[in-house]
């Protein structure tokens, strides 16, 4: 029997692992994760130091920072990080994780305004740390101050310290945080290095044998995802992608297919999330855009082919866990695209969704792969909505072509005989090789106009 459908048998604790896996990684957030994480952080911080502070400091990752400049915050009308810390100090509570901001009301976006006008915030680039997710936030009122970091992942506490007197605070702080730091504690969750090791075999096996009962929770990303797409088509938010590819006009170019349905309707969730709707979105890996990817192309196929509910839950299952597959050695954070990622997850779940085999759920792998590798991330904005579409498009290709058995061979670039093997090209490429494409960006970004 080839390796490609040999069987394997997942041990109880390996499911279970899996299982607590994705329920870390498949949460609801509330608005772009990277600024919303930063609000986490600013909001813990403000809790430790029982009061509203009187100047925040941070220290914040590039990568933090490429992804906060250009998106809409929530509820606010407004862009960018000073909003997010303003409102993380005044209306944040760290228990709702990245939902942090939920709470906010007009009357507390003006009074960040005048926070912010106040020139209380003070943002700086970290030199010294080297995650590409690294948020360090120091609290200040009267002679006291507190300290919160996040490192890893979008709600992994590495530091978080109580009052000190400002004279002490210093050395304590970086004492505390190269402890945590070492030791791998947690406030929240475990950082993505403790996650079970995946294959794909494994993700597939997971995904077609486990108990509905224990996995039928991810058909409330389909309820969130769904609502989030149905915003975006009714407002007017960002470019407009999903709403256009709607319209007589678009319906007169792209027609009024599957393969435009779920484009569109993709589009219309990211065009709201990015833009700052004031609505939860089911996440993946810590990102809101990925967990739409992995979601709605998935969810529109399966009601347009008439699926099962159970092979809907089933697919969304392969789509997620593949995209949190995919991240373990890719990283929370990096210079490619995450569409990318989630893209990938979803091409398998349609593939499987069109009656595919494992085999051929390896296929829409390696066709992913051959296509997409490359794609850069130059920020969370609302033109995230084109990459996502470019990355779903793409995954309706590679599935279509994967359940015909036509694949992208080992002769060809970076895609090798092994699925799992080609996957790590991928990540390889995403978090070593495009490190001086992800500085080179940033410096662009930051240099606009100069």
């Amino acid at each position: 029997m080839s390796q490609l459908n040999a069987k394997i048998m997942l041990t109880e604790p390996e499911r279970k692992e899996i299982l607590q896996l994705l329920h870390a990684q498949v949460v609801p957030a509330i608005g772009c994760t990277e600024p919303m994480a930063v609000a986490l952080c600013v909001a813990r911080a403000t809790e430790l130091l029982g009061c509203l502070p009187e100047r925040i400091d941070l220290r914040l990752s590039a990568n933090i920072l490429k992804n906060a400049m250009g998106v809409g915050i929530p509820g606010t009308g407004m862009v960018g990080l000073p909003i997010a810390v303003a409102l993380g100090a005044l209306i944040g509570k760290s228990d709702y994780g990245l939902e942090v901001l939920r709470d906010c009301t007009p009357e507390a976006v003006e009074e960040g305004k005048r926070y912010i006008a106040e020139g209380r915030i003070h943002i700086e680039l970290e030199t010294h740390d080297t995650d590409k997710l690294f948020i360090h936030v120091t609290a200040h009122a009267a002679d006291r101050q507190s300290q919160a970091c996040i490192k890893g992942s979008h709600t992994h506490f590495v530091d978080a310290s109580n009052p000190t007197p400002a004279d002490e605070a210093k050395s304590a702080g970086k004492q505390a945080e190269a402890d945590a730091t070492q030791s791998g504690t947690s406030q929240q969750d475990t950082p993505q290095g403790a996650a079970p090791a995946l294959t794909l075999r494994k993700v597939f096996e997971f995904a077609t044998t486990m108990p509905l009962a224990d996995i039928d929770f991810i058909l409330e990303a389909k309820r969130l995802n769904s609502a989030a797409a149905a915003a975006g088509l009714k407002d007017n938010y960002g470019h407009k992608l999903g709403k256009t590819m709607c319209s007589p006009l678009g319906r007169g170019i792209m027609g009024d297919s599957i393969f435009s349905k779920i484009l569109s309707i993709t589009s219309c969730a990211c065009d709201a999330r990015m833009a700052g709707a004031m609505i939860p979105v089911m996440s993946n890996s810590g990102s809101g855009n990925q967990g739409i990817c992995a979601t709605m192309p998935v969810v529109v196929f399966a009601e347009e082919n008439h699926n099962t509910e159970e092979e809907l839950i089933r697919a969304l299952v392969l789509s997620h866990l593949t995209a949190i597959y995919i991240k373990q050695t890719l990283g929370t954070l990096s210079a490619l695209c995450g569409c990318v990622v989630a893209s990938t997850g979803s091409s398998c779940g349609i593939t499987y969704l069109m009656g595919g085999t494992y085999e051929q759920v390896c296929y829409s792998v390696k066709n992913m792969i051959a296509n997409l590798t490359g794609m850069i991330c130059d920020g969370a904005k609302p033109s995230c909505a084109l990459k996502l579409t470019t990355g779903v498009s793409t995954a309706v290709m590679s599935a279509m072509l994967a359940v015909k058995n036509n694949v992208v061979t080992s002769a060809e670039g970076i895609i090798d005989d092994d699925v799992d093997r080609s996957i790590r090209n991928l990540t390889a490429i995403g978090s070593r090789g495009m490190d001086e494409t992800d500085r080179f960006v940033l410096d662009i970004m930051t240099h606009k106009g100069c």
